[in-house]
């Protein structure tokens, strides 16, 4: 057997001896995040799909993983086509494929499909409600009864993050999070994401990677007592004391008895972003559950003018490193594989003040491997980068003063791009801008403004399979939401302070990928009307490729807005480069259209 096929025979036998009919393996851990440690990597290690999103259904005679449209090609070249079913969650989602699969083997019968409760949310769980089936939760994933090598979860010590930084303190977060527990009448709130549990307590940690976070939970109640659960190990005697004494620490292994200790009171668990172990721990105790989405989200996502001012100054030492890099790439890339150049770019981030790490792995795609949304190039398959192709580098940086991405699309030259190659670009970066200068009122959220990215590709009948955009973390996770531009993105309103990216793209599979990302401030717009309006102050610093972009398509305001976004480039970053990558980056920011000589 292929290790694919072993580990599913074996998981199918544990099923058969706990008497389900099937299993539902979610990719994540308890805490339900976008980048899990090792020891959670259940999916992988069972399909050896490694992306960030996906899901598995394993029944006894057929099984079937699934992921977005940014993983198509990835789940195809990553998984066992004679073991799996490879599909795409958004057009036929695994609740359905569960439903119509169990109709069409066993139509008389009621199957048993298990269910992890730390690892699918209250909402997912009850999408599975169908007919044909019932979900059954189990007391320990049998996943780790046959990942006999299954790594120990991490202990990397949580540290303050500085007031000078966070911009407020921790016992005035908690106030503002228990102030919105009374107004709700809820008595406490159970936090389980780490992001939120970082912002509260001002905590940063090192136990996933490229997101600085300490894993744990928390029990605020509306009073403002906290209860932080986290393994002692990883607060030192300095970080307890900073914390101070209404914070209490208990071990995760706590949780459970303290919940029990909740029957009466009305606690709430967000149904979406928490495990539904939580409701279903807390009714147990005799708990009301109110499902209400995690109180910490919009606090956090609206930046202060301290983390505000963070964000500018990481973007400036980003925007340095890439000047060196896209320097190095017109210079000597040619002939470097995909994961040398996304190296090197690291080794420029790194000589940045307070560079912490990579806050994403880099999606470094040469030619066609760029069309593959969310690449991931491996040392002993990376492509060399070919001379005139599309290189299309997507990546970001973890400094302590904020979180950065940023995608650029290059040509290698030394020929001219093909008029087809420069259309496509110019379409991309038309959206990009369209979406930039738009000025909406407050109240519109990402779903309404999406479309703006697509005009232009539209018109010419193309699109992308991808959201445009997604909220950033000030030195927390780099896709933070609850904010986004997506058609789909939820039906919440966009704020002043959020940090979110604009990145639409173009894709031509077996031929070359299209983005361009940048990173924008949303703040308020003064304009002649009683109501309040906003937009974007864009926080990325990177020069667009020339080589990419074709003038004649764009209009006067277009042209303008790019000159303008180069001058502010070469203003910020100019000065703080050395000599050959200042007269690069001079070049890369000069006007599109010369000005002409007056007689």
């Amino acid at each position: 057997m292929t290790p694919s096929a072993q580990r599913l025979h074996d998981l199918r036998s544990i099923l058969r001896t706990d008497g389900l009919d099937g299993f539902v393996l979610p990719r994540g851990d308890e805490h339900l995040g976008e980048y899990v440690a090792p020891y959670a990597e259940r999916l992988a290690w069972l399909t050896g799909f490694t992306g960030s999103a996906g899901m598995a259904i394993v029944l006894a005679e057929q099984a079937a993983v699934f992921s977005d449209g940014r993983y198509v090609l990835q789940l195809a070249s990553q998984t066992d086509g004679d073991c799996y079913q490879r599909l795409h969650m958004v057009q036929q989602p695994p609740e359905s494929w569960l439903s119509d699969t169990v109709r069409a083997t066993a139509p008389d019968g009621q199957a048993r499909i298990g269910y992890d409760p730390w690892l699918l949310s209250a909402d997912t769980l009850a999408r599975f409600t169908r007919p044909g089936f019932v979900m059954v939760p189990v007391s320990r994933n049998p996943i780790d009864a046959i990942w006999s090598d299954r790594p120990q979860p991490p202990t990397a010590p949580a540290v303050p993050q500085p007031l000078s930084l966070a911009g407020r303190g921790s016992e005035e977060k908690r106030q503002e999070i228990a102030a919105l527990l009374r107004e709700s009448r809820q008595d406490a709130v159970v936090l389980s994401d780490p992001a939120s549990i970082a912002w509260l307590f001002n905590l940063r940690g090192g136990d996933v990677d490229f997101t600085p976070f300490a894993l744990g939970f928390a029990l605020l109640d509306a009073d403002e007592r906290a209860t932080l659960f986290m393994a002692p190990e990883k607060l030192s005697a300095e970080t307890r004391a900073w914390l101070g004494n209404a914070v209490r620490i208990e071990r995760p292994e706590a949780l459970g008895g303290l919940l029990a200790e909740l029957a009466g009171r009305t606690v709430r668990v967000d149904p979406a972003g928490s495990a539904v172990w939580f409701a279903q721990a807390l009714r147990a105790a005799g708990a009301t559950v109110a499902a209400a989405a995690d109180p910490c989200l919009l606090p956090k996502a609206r930046k202060n003018e301290a983390e505000q001012a963070g964000f500018r100054s990481a973007h400036e030492m980003d925007g340095v490193a890439l000047a060196r890099f896209l320097h190095f790439v017109s210079e000597q890339g040619i002939g470097r594989s995909e994961t040398e150049l996304s190296a090197r770019l690291d080794r420029f981030r790194a000589q940045g003040e307070d560079y912490r790490g990579e806050s994403f792995p880099a999606i470094s795609g040469t030619g066609p491997n760029g069309a593959i949304i969310h690449y991931r190039a491996e040392p002993e398959k990376a492509r060399r980068l070919q001379p005139d192709e599309v290189y299309l580098i997507d990546s970001g940086g973890q400094y302590r003063r904020g979180t950065t991405d940023v995608t650029r699309t290059v040509w290698s030259g030394p020929g001219p791009a093909p008029a087809s190659v420069r259309d496509h670009a110019t379409r991309v970066l038309q959206g990009h801008i369209r979406l930039t200068t738009t000025r909406f009122p407050a109240g519109v959220h990402g779903g309404r403004l999406d479309c703006l990215a697509r005009t232009a590709l539209w018109q010419a009948g193309l699109d992308y399979d991808h959201g445009t955009g997604h909220g950033v973390g000030s030195y927390l996770s780099v896709h933070e939401g609850p904010c986004g531009f997506a058609p789909a993105a939820r039906p919440i309103p966009i704020e002043a302070g959020m940090v979110m990216s604009n990145e639409p793209g173009y894709y031509l599979p077996g031929e070359y990928g299209i983005r361009f990302e940048n990173l924008v401030l949303v703040r308020e717009q003064p304009v002649a009307t009683q109501k309040p309006f906003l937009g974007f102050e864009t926080l990325t610093l990177v020069p667009f490729d020339r080589a990419l972009i074709g003038i004649a398509l764009l209009d006067a305001a277009e042209r303008d807005w790019i000159d303008a976004y180069h001058r502010t480039v070469l203003e910020r970053i100019g000065p703080l480069l050395e000599a050959p990558v200042r007269d690069w980056l001079e070049a890369a920011c000069a006007p599109l259209v010369p000005a002409r000589a007056t007689v």
